[in-house]
């Protein structure tokens, strides 16, 4: 069934802003906003809380419960948005299983903004600079015909008019 939703998905590695312009676009589309971090496992929170970086096996679980996530707001025709790491396209594919016109925007920034905003961020289960780099090894930047790429660097006011505007046009 073909449906009018929204299904969006906010990625990019781990301090670069998925929650707060994941939180900003939907408020901004009138979606709801859904944390990748809540629905990881007890097990694989455990893991990252010892600084140990997930592995494919841990994150098939999780990524097939966010893809039932986009295929029952699709279902239901509402708009939602995803905050999650997404890290290699095989993920993001499997994400699309659930909203085969998935629409990416993918938050970029370099190691050392990224690290800063990591140490600045308080208390949170993925924490150090051995799991950011983990990350950015894993990481498979989505092309531009697969996701809108902004720069973490700007304001999140400016990424998310930026990110409506390439909505309009997609």
């Amino acid at each position: 069934m073909e449906t009018t939703s929204h299904c969006i998905l906010v990625m990019g590695v781990s301090g670069s802003g998925k929650s707060h312009i994941g939180r900003d676009v939907a408020a901004s589309i009138g979606a709801e906003f859904v944390d990748a971090d809540d629905h990881h496992s007890p097990t694989s929170i455990a893991k990252m809380s010892r600084g140990e970086p997930l592995n494919d096996e841990d994150r098939e679980g999780w990524l097939a419960t966010l893809a039932d996530i986009f295929r029952r707001y699709r279902s239901e025709n509402r708009h939602v948005v995803i905050g999650c790491s997404a890290l290699k396209r095989h993920y993001r594919d499997v994400l699309r299983q659930g909203a085969p016109n998935l629409k990416i925007l993918y938050l970029h920034g370099s190691r050392e903004v990224l690290l800063q905003r990591l140490n600045n961020r308080g208390s949170h289960f993925f924490a150090g600079e051995h799991m950011l780099d983990s990350q950015l090894s894993t990481l498979e930047p989505p092309t531009a015909d697969e996701a809108f790429r902004v720069d973490i660097r700007e304001s999140p006011k400016a990424i998310v008019e930026q990110f409506e505007s390439y909505l309009k046009l997609a």
